[in-house]
């Protein structure tokens, strides 16, 4: 079967088709034929070297399928089966192992492409804001990157609560795609813009009355995370969510205090998914925003296996204005 494989960390271009033996299910794990594998920051950092992962690897890490064939000890689930899943390594293959602890049943009405396009973002939507910081009807958020593929969900789950949800984008064009996903005022920050922090804070500032926000979720890092402090509220949260521009540099906790008693976390899906009872009654409320349209499983682009390394470059580029999915 044909994988996408790192043999280097670097750039996307070390990102390279190769044949790899056909996979055997081990003691609770499933083979199941990809149908769609998501593209996200996390593949980013673990092609770069930036994960615990060592090299040589099989990139990806979501996507859904069908069931192939299971392992020993496996329950519950069975070949023919449609399956997604959000932390499966090796998940850009013809076939993937995936822990059938990992794995979520689809529902007759929630197709494999749709699952592979929202279940990560979704579930990382979920947990951030019912259990990070949750948030109320009255309330405000920013959101940087409004427009990228989390951004998108995030700002419609927020402003189908009552939030105002305020966006920074990096272009006109992704304006538009983040007021259609319920940005209710959107900032063009152009790139290189956020070095002017204050000034950006200040305008998130205005838009709040003065006040600042409650919340921000930040999946953007480096460059965004001095505007996202300075316009928070007195005790507001700062969520660190990404490091899509880099990591942020070293912090001295003391301007937590001297910024007014602000809350800062760095949350991650593991600690809220990897339980399977918590995963599925997540994963099942993620369905079920996806059915009323709270969610939305809407596709940026599709590219060919052969071409994930366009497919990253794109997604670094933010070139894109919602969900990345490659096809075996």
């Amino acid at each position: 079967m044909r994988a996408v494989v790192v043999e280097e960390f670097g750039g996307p271009e070390v990102l390279a088709l190769a044949e790899r033996p056909d996979p055997q299910p081990g003691p609770g794990e499933l083979v199941v034929r990809l149908t769609a594998a998501g593209v996200n920051y996390k593949d980013v950092y673990e092609r770069e070297g930036r994960s615990p992962l060592k090299a040589p690897l099989v990139a990806g890490c979501e996507g859904a399928g069908t069931v192939l064939s299971v392992g020993p000890e496996v329950t519950g689930t069975a070949p023919g089966d449609r399956v997604a899943w959000w932390a499966a390594p090796g998940s850009y293959a013809e076939q993937v192992v995936v822990p059938a602890r990992a794995a979520v049943l689809l529902p007759a009405d929630i197709s494999e492409e749709a699952a592979a396009a929202v279940l990560l973002q979704g579930l990382t939507a979920h947990y951030l804001v019912t259990s990070t910081f949750r948030a109320e009807a009255g309330q405000s958020a920013l959101i940087p990157a409004a427009a990228g593929g989390l951004g998108q969900q995030l700002a419609r789950v927020l402003s189908r609560r009552g939030v105002h949800v305020i966006g920074t984008v990096s272009s006109e064009a992704k304006a538009a795609a983040a007021t259609a996903a319920g940005v209710r005022d959107v900032l063009v920050v152009p790139p290189g813009g956020f070095e002017e922090a204050d000034k950006i804070a200040s305008q998130v500032r205005e838009l709040t009355g003065g006040r600042g926000v409650d919340v921000v979720y930040d999946g953007v890092g480096r460059d965004t995370f001095r505007t996202g402090l300075a316009a928070l509220r007195p005790r507001g949260t700062f969520v660190l969510v990404g490091a899509a521009s880099g990591p942020v540099p070293p912090f001295d906790p003391q301007h937590l205090g001297s910024g007014g008693s602000l809350f800062l976390t760095r949350p991650t899906l593991v600690d809220h998914a990897t339980d399977p009872a918590e995963l599925a009654e997540r994963a099942h409320e993620v369905f079920a925003w996806l059915r009323d349209g709270t969610l939305s499983a809407d596709v940026a682009q599709r590219y060919p296996l052969a071409e994930a390394a366009r497919a990253h470059a794109d997604l670094q580029s933010r070139r894109t204005t919602g969900k990345l999915l490659l096809l075996p």
